[in-house]
């Protein structure tokens, strides 16, 4: 019976390990490099055409206004195109864009995915345009000189690049969160990783790549959410490097309230699982012909959900303390301690600044949220769950 338990808790206790090293050493690096910005000070080398794609799904409470201000980029105006991908949107929508300078293109699938929305769009773009191909959400606003850096970028060689999301809202304590979350994925998965000589990780918009590049990535696609993930990995096998542009802002709605906020995450973590199981051959048979930049895109999706993680080792280390088992107590109190040391420091210091008592309070019940998520991974494995954009939420006192 020793033995038995032996062989259960070692690989369970190794896979715990491994999170906490990960993430640790991820957050470490990223304060030692880790961004691929060109100086805005050099000329470009040249001005590259770019299509600026917003895949929108009923967004008609926000198209407006990101329009609005993602026309205000510095880059030469006629050097760049947007095209609003609208699905579902409504006859006055349509009437409000078409007195922008931007173009529309309406579409229509049984079943609605960003992914179909963007393939569609590559299928529809004037052939030899476009230099460049960038994704931006119906609900993101461009930082004036985003499309400026993106070019510098690719002056530099880079065929597929990230740039830097960050909140646009942190209006509630769910906003909040959210927004720290986002850091923290740039901190670890863009800014570390790079630091650590990997490649940056796709976040689904802010990115830009090499037009028949994408278009033949976008093809293979598979997932019904989280296509991100797919793209990264299609694009690492093929030996194509991903860059972090940090000062390359793009300002991202982040969710308001917990109900959003758990089907948003059920989404990723069905997308993650299906990752998982889609690629892990894939994966194996790469590190072996030495692409260790796709293992470790396929590593990254073994990763325990950071609030999940910090549930469970949270639990862990109460367990230990209260059942009074010492080496239990140890083991998942060290852990715990990495996390949140890794959390803390991976969290830009202005975001700290606006967390309030009664946003910690809300804190439990996301992780409540969160758990509860788990039971709807099923269903967002095989439905689209739409993530609204455009509410009107007053942050609490």
């Amino acid at each position: 019976m020793a033995l038995l338990e032996y062989l259960v808790i070692l690989p369970i206790g190794t896979y715990l390990i491994f999170n906490s090293l990960y993430l640790f050493v991820s957050a470490a690096a990223g304060w030692f490099g880790g961004k691929d910005d060109a100086s805005t000070t050099r000329l470009p080398v040249r001005i590259r055409r770019i299509a600026v794609l917003v895949p929108a799904y009923k967004e008609d409470k926000v198209i407006l206004d990101s329009v609005q201000a993602n026309l205000q980029q510095t880059y030469p105006s006629d050097s760049y195109d947007i095209y609003v991908i609208a699905d579902s949107f409504r006859p006055e929508t349509l009437q409000q864009l078409s007195h922008f300078r931007v173009n529309v293109l309406v579409v229509s699938f049984e079943q609605s995915t960003v992914q179909k929305s963007l393939t569609k769009a590559l299928e529809l773009l004037p052939q030899g345009v476009y230099d460049i191909v960038l994704v931006s959400d119906a609900d993101n606003h461009m930082a004036p000189d985003f499309l400026h850096r993106v070019n510098l970028a690719f002056d530099s060689g880079w065929r597929a690049v990230q740039g830097h999301r960050v909140a646009k809202n942190t209006n509630t304590s769910v906003a909040v969160f959210d927004a720290m979350n986002e850091e923290v994925n740039n901190h670890l998965f863009r800014k570390g990783q790079r630091a650590l000589g990997f490649s940056a990780s796709l976040i689904g918009s802010g990115m830009a790549f090499e037009p028949d590049t994408m278009k033949r990535a976008m093809g293979q696609i598979r997932s019904v959410g989280g296509y991100d993930k797919e793209l990264e990995m299609l694009l690492l096998t093929e030996g194509i490097r991903i860059a972090y542009l940090n000062d390359a802002l793009i300002y991202d709605e982040k969710v308001q309230n917990l109900e959003v906020f758990e089907h948003q995450r059920a989404r990723w973590i069905a997308a993650q699982i299906h990752f998982v199981k889609l690629y892990f051959g894939t994966g194996i048979r790469q590190l072996l012909r030495g692409n260790l930049h796709a293992f470790n895109g396929l590593v990254k999706g073994f990763l325990i959900p950071r609030i999940l993680y910090l549930a469970l080792l949270s639990f862990g280390t109460f367990l230990g303390l209260v059942l009074g088992l010492q080496p239990v107590f140890q083991f998942f109190g060290l852990l715990l301690a990495m996390l949140i040391f890794t959390l803390l420091t991976s969290t830009p210091g202005y975001l700290w600044k606006k967390i309030s008592i009664r946003d910690l309070l809300t804190l439990p019940v996301l992780i409540f949220r969160m758990i509860r998520s788990l039971l709807k991974v099923k269903t967002a494995s095989k439905k689209f769950m739409h993530t609204p954009h455009g509410e009107t939420v007053v942050k609490e006192n």
